[in-house]
């Protein structure tokens, strides 16, 4: 199913006509239409209303998984919100990769190094 059809699908089971769902998501009715027809594409800000107004995954929609809902653990949760990268034991436990490769140590603390030099800018 494509993500224009899992929309509209979407849409219709909650018994909303095109205009209804636009105006509680911001977008003109056109755009929506246009995105259940697979005719365009939405955006990233606007695939992520929907998939908050409907309660599902971005994955879902984009037609990735057939689960509308991928539910994390709220420790899991807790811990993606509130990663900091400064931490030691964080770069030691997980890779950080840029372009499929994995940052060495070093590369992740110049990375860390440099986005505090861009902070310091500002």
């Amino acid at each position: 199913m494509k993500y224009g059809d899992r929309i509209a699908h979407l849409r219709e089971k909650r018994g909303l006509t095109q205009e209804e769902l636009s105006i509680k998501i911001g977008i003109s009715r056109a755009s929506l239409s246009h995105y259940e027809t697979s005719r365009r594409e939405p955006d990233y800000e606007t695939i992520n209303k929907i998939a908050n107004f409907f309660n599902v995954s971005i994955d879902y929609l984009l037609g990735r998984t057939n689960l509308q809902q991928t539910v994390l653990d709220n420790d899991v949760r807790d811990f993606v919100e509130n990663l900091d990268l400064t931490d030691e034991n964080i770069l030691q436990k997980f890779s950080l990769t840029v372009d499929g490769r994995k940052l060495s140590p070093d590369e992740a603390k110049r990375f860390i190094a440099f986005v505090r030099a861009e902070r310091s800018l500002e």
